[in-house]
């Protein structure tokens, strides 16, 4: 017999306590960050983990219920456009002016690893799985959170050095011109 199942609800029940520790994390950084540009990726942050928690309580209930895979998940959906772009959105209404204190940039560090250990964990259970229902879930959650870490790099760059990170978006905007 197959351990799929439980390794399954293994992996679902540490899912969520990563995304609860991503959204306690990011609601305190919400709260101590001190700039808006910070502020505001870290509430869209909190509330994509929300998003990641509610999908996968719904799959665990499913699961445990005896029922199967389904793609009910996708009807939980961020309420806001793509990372990346809201973002870049965010920090040009900033402009290049831009004030940070060490603790704002220790936060993104932070998010920066948590992210990059969420993307990790998936990827990990990615290769065991099986079904096609669970495979397009993990995929969906590795890519949202590589959209949260390319936000927070992105983030980074701007909060030290806005010059530079303008320069780049600028540059990317020339390309085939």
């Amino acid at each position: 017999m197959s351990d799929a199942p439980d390794r399954t609800m293994h992996m679902l029940s540490t899912a969520l306590g990563l995304e609860e520790k991503g959204k306690g994390f990011y609601s305190k950084a919400v709260s101590t960050c001190h700039n808006a540009v910070g502020k505001e990726i870290f509430r869209m942050l909190m509330k994509d983990e929300v998003v990641h928690m509610d999908r996968i309580r719904q799959i665990y209930k499913r699961l445990e219920g005896g029922g199967p895979w389904s793609d009910e998940w996708k009807s939980i959906q961020p309420d806001h456009k793509e990372l990346g772009l809201l973002f870049r959105e965010i920090a040009f209404a900033h402009g290049r002016e831009v004030t940070t204190e060490a603790s704002d940039m220790e936060a993104i560090d932070v998010g920066i690893d948590f992210e990059m250990r969420a993307i990790t964990f998936y990827q990990e259970h990615l290769e065991q799985v099986t079904d096609p229902l669970e495979r397009e879930f993990i995929e969906q959650l590795i890519k949202e959170e590589k959209s949260h870490h390319a936000a927070l790099s992105d983030m980074k760059l701007y909060l030290s050095d806005s010059a530079a990170w303008f320069g780049e978006q600028e540059r990317s905007g020339l390309d085939g011109a």
